[in-house]
């Protein structure tokens, strides 16, 4: 690519990030006033279900053995990219969905939720959905998640296990590694939920939201004794497709992989970053 065009590009994105700062926008734009000012109707808190194919997750979290230091899991907490291919519970799935994206609460009759990440204004502009290719008691398929009743619903089953590590490995841009996770999360950002109280202010609050969202992923894996490693390299078209998504007022925004690992595979890890030695970096 043309050096000029990537210094243009690399100077677009510091400038777009800038130019979300409020108290600059107000200098130009004083009488702007979003949907939420103009008392225009709020839009839906989350997704509708798109099947009927739904499926309760449990709740007994108690039974899991967490490990719940806090110091302990800081200290722990990592990307891993070595994952073990054993099964995953129900269990264990439906507590990493809860940890990320689980509602604690409601405020009025349907303002907002209360959950278990921090959002801007309680927005919550995020949907899950998963590609499961090993978790006792599911299908292997596509998956959207729904957080008032917490549940799972079967989006698309994918008996052909070859073919949906394909999906997966072709999703996140030809990354292998990914393809043997037991399951990878994706979230999507429905635009208006977040736009409609903060309008064009928005979308830089949405890039910190969903770090929170990411890192409550890694704290609950390394409290349960899985590996996870956050992928901001996922083909957008493929993926948005996947999940029956617009691409326009909702669309794929982040992913994240999530396996069985072996408590110390220190052996595997150095293979994987071989690269650094090599290299001498």
């Amino acid at each position: 690519m043309d050096e000029k065009i990537i210094r243009e590009t690399t100077q677009r994105g510091r400038d777009f990030l800038k130019s979300l700062c409020t108290a600059e926008n107000e200098k130009d734009h004083g009488d702007y006033k979003t949907d939420q000012e103009l008392k225009l109707p709020q839009p839906p808190l989350v997704k509708a279900p798109m099947t009927e194919n739904r499926i309760d997750l449990p709740r007994n979290f108690e039974s899991l053995n967490l490990q719940d230091n806090l110091l302990d899991l800081l200290t722990r907490r990592k990307s891993s990219r070595v994952y073990t291919q054993e099964d995953m519970s129900l269990l264990q799935l439906s507590f990493l969905l809860w940890a990320t994206q689980g509602i604690k609460d409601i405020r009025g009759k349907s303002y907002a939720t209360l959950r278990t990440v921090p959002a801007g204004g309680a927005r919550h502009p995020f949907e899950t959905y998963l590609l499961v290719r090993q978790v006792e008691g599911l299908l292997p398929g596509v998956y959207h998640y729904l957080p008032m009743t917490h549940q799972l619903e079967l989006l698309q089953p994918m008996e052909d296990r070859e073919a949906l590590t394909a999906l997966v490995g072709k999703s996140l841009c030809g990354q292998g590694w990914a393809a043997k996770a037991n399951v990878v999360f994706y979230w999507s950002f429905v635009c208006y939920r977040s736009e409609w109280r903060y309008g064009m202010h928005a979308h830089r609050m949405v890039m910190a939201d969903v770090g929170h969202v990411g890192e409550n992923l890694y704290l609950a894996c390394t409290a349960l004794g899985l590996g996870t490693c956050g992928i901001g390299a996922y083909d957008q078209k493929l993926c948005d497709t996947t999940f029956q998504l617009d691409g326009e007022e909702e669309f794929t925004l982040y992913s994240q992989s999530v396996g069985t690992v072996q408590a110390k595979d220190e052996k595997a890890e150095k293979a994987f970053y071989s690269f650094v030695e090599e290299q001498g970096l």
